[in-house]
């Protein structure tokens, strides 16, 4: 199995969310390609420009095709500050929620080694290698830590969307709601698991 992740939003933004969601790469790939033959989507799947209707879709192909997922998620106004007193950086933020989303799926893991690939597009690449490091060692040899970009992943795309619909029910946006219905029974059943991020370290 792999662990494919990506993040969405912002501390600006009024929460971030990150999504580690595991799924063959086999998986991610069918899925992928059959959303793409049923909706004509071109470039890439992005869960800030599609429908409701579409998101809807992909969501029922992940939970079809057995996907999980554990969301972190740090909202503006129930984070606690650093102990250290210092302004909370967006980067320190995904690196902290990245860290909560995969320390998460450890004890489940049964001893099975899994690939995690990281989005290598919101950060400078020599930042993000620092973050992916930082991973690996906290794997050991349970697993491998790479950096993907996400126009050629299936598998963090897919992530993209998850993180995204949390994001937008975490804020509350206009679509929440509706949003908020179709993860309901994957929320229910567990294919997707929420950690919240209290402080950082």
């Amino acid at each position: 199995m792999t662990i494919y992740c990506d993040e969405s939003g912002g501390l600006n933004a009024g929460a971030m969310t990150f999504a580690a969601v595991m799924l063959t790469p086999e998986a991610a790939a069918q899925i992928h390609a059959r959303f793409r033959a049923v909706t004509g989507l071109r470039g890439e799947l992005k869960g800030s420009r599609i429908s409701l209707t579409e998101r809807a879709y992909l969501l029922e192909l992940f939970d079809r095709a057995g996907g999980r997922a554990w969301v972190a998620v740090a909202k503006r106004a129930r984070l606690q500050p650093p102990a250290n007193g210092q302004p909370t950086s967006d980067l320190a933020l995904y690196a902290a929620l990245l860290d909560l989303a995969i320390g998460s799926w450890l004890p489940e893991t049964g001893g099975v080694c899994s690939d995690v690939v990281i989005d290598d597009g919101r950060y400078d690449p020599k930042i993000l290698e620092n973050v992916r490091e930082a991973i690996q060692t906290g794997l050991g040899g349970w697993g491998r830590a790479s950096l993907a970009d996400s126009r050629r992943s299936e598998g963090v795309q897919i992530a993209d969307v998850v993180a995204n619909s949390l994001y937008n029910v975490e804020v509350a946006s206009p679509r929440a709601r509706r949003i908020g219905i179709i993860i309901e029974p994957m929320l229910a059943s567990r294919a997707i698991r929420v950690a919240e991020l209290a402080q950082l370290p």
